[in-house]
């Protein structure tokens, strides 16, 4: 039975996927999360991050110090469309 451990739950990207993925070569977290989207969901990483780092370095037989982690950008949080649009001087207003 394959597993359905997920990693990343925004995005719905299971540790089969991730395995699949290191056995083809891609051993990078930048390279799992351009194919996967690991990573880019609502929580921008702060679930799954880890545990493809875990996962990386288990594959690569290292320290998870040593992989170079993902690029991360802004917005690391939820902003509403209304301030986005200028609909809201204060986001709490609304």
């Amino acid at each position: 039975m394959k597993s359905k451990t997920v990693i990343c739950r925004c995005e719905d990207v299971t540790l089969e996927e991730i395995e699949e993925l290191m056995e083809k070569g891609y051993t990078s977290m930048d390279e799992i999360k351009r194919i996967t989207r690991c990573g880019m969901g609502q929580c921008q990483g702060r679930t799954c991050r880890t545990l493809l780092l875990a996962e990386l370095a288990k594959a690569v037989k290292t320290h998870p110090a040593e992989i170079k982690i993902t690029t991360f950008r802004p917005p690391a949080k939820n902003i509403k469309m209304s301030v986005i649009l200028g609909g809201i001087d204060n986001e709490q207003n609304g």
